[in-house]
């Protein structure tokens, strides 16, 4: 007998690319096994995420007593304080090298998280790869979320040549690196001095030589002076819909920012975006965050 469990139907020519994205993202479920169904593949994932539908899968015995976890690069991050399931779980990836405990949320305005060693080498430095990108990250030191290389890929696919783009909270560089394939120029701000050292090894790792790392509180970057930029990211999930206003400012009349944020209904900010601009939104859910709460992205086309 199968057991019901949350499922992506993808296009059969499309299943490996989008199995291994899930697993970037920590969403395949690998307790159960994928299965066929007509012209698509469906694959068990975690948790609800858009699109997703319930179905019967057989499981995996050797995965089902591996604790839930989220994988960055060779350091998985549980959500229960257990060193037994940690060494289980160590033992079950040969590229795992660490398995850490959050013992608090995203805090500060660093956002950071502190952590526990559960199992493995006492670090919380790794090196995660993504769409042949190499990203250095200290968990302890600058916020990273592997689940958002999907969207990083799709904004990508949305760009011209040439844009000239600002990320507002670069962080580590996940987002500013990917988008300099595309980009004439991308201005990568962060407030954080640990993030900003990290975002210049990276800048380095991957030559990526038109992105140019900035120390800086982002409602100060309208004073700078710089040109407007034809796109801007902004990926702080807590705070980004209060700098909107800088956003908007520093973003050319027709030019596009993605404004990502964290509510409890559909359209909670659009009363806020209407306030700086009239262009278009798109509005989409880009995962569940906490129980009532989603990740949203707003896809915002400035008209001054």
């Amino acid at each position: 007998m199968g057991k019901e469990q949350w499922c992506l139907a993808v296009p059969r020519r499309e299943a490996e690319e989008r199995r291994r994205r899930l697993l970037e993202e920590g969403l395949l479920d690998r307790r159960f096994r994928p299965r066929p169904e007509g012209d698509v593949i469906l694959f068990p994932v975690t948790e609800e995420v858009p699109g997703a539908v319930r179905c019967e899968f057989e499981a995996v015995p050797e995965r089902l007593d591996l604790p839930r976890h989220e994988l960055v690069g060779g350091i998985a991050i549980m959500q229960e304080n257990d060193p037994g399931g940690a060494e289980r779980l160590l033992a079950s990836r040969p590229s795992l090298e660490t398995v850490l405990f959050p013992e608090t949320a995203v805090e500060g305005e660093y956002r950071t998280r502190r952590f526990s060693v559960l199992a493995g080498v006492p670090t919380t430095r790794t090196r995660v790869t993504e769409y042949g990108h190499s990203f250095d990250v200290d968990l302890s030191l600058a916020y990273f979320s592997a689940r958002l290389s999907t969207e990083r890929q799709r904004i990508l696919g949305a760009m011209a040549g040439g844009e000239r783009v600002l990320d507002m909270f670069a962080g580590v560089g996940p987002f500013a690196i990917t988008l300099a394939g595309k980009a004439g120029i991308v201005v990568a701000a962060d407030l954080n001095p640990a993030a900003v050292h990290l975002l210049i090894e990276n800048i380095a790792l991957n030559r990526a030589g038109n992105v140019i790392p900035v120390l800086a509180d982002a409602a100060h970057l309208p004073r700078l002076g710089f040109p407007p930029f034809d796109r801007v990211v902004m990926n702080l999930p807590l705070a980004a819909p209060e700098f909107l206003p800088a956003a908007a400012a520093l973003c050319r009349d027709g030019g596009t920012i993605h404004l990502y944020a964290l509510q409890e209904q559909e359209g909670e900010y659009l009363p806020l975006i209407r306030e700086v601009t009239r262009g278009e939104v798109a509005e989409r859910q880009v995962r569940s965050y906490s129980p009532g709460r989603w990740h949203a992205v707003y896809d915002i086309v400035v008209e001054k």
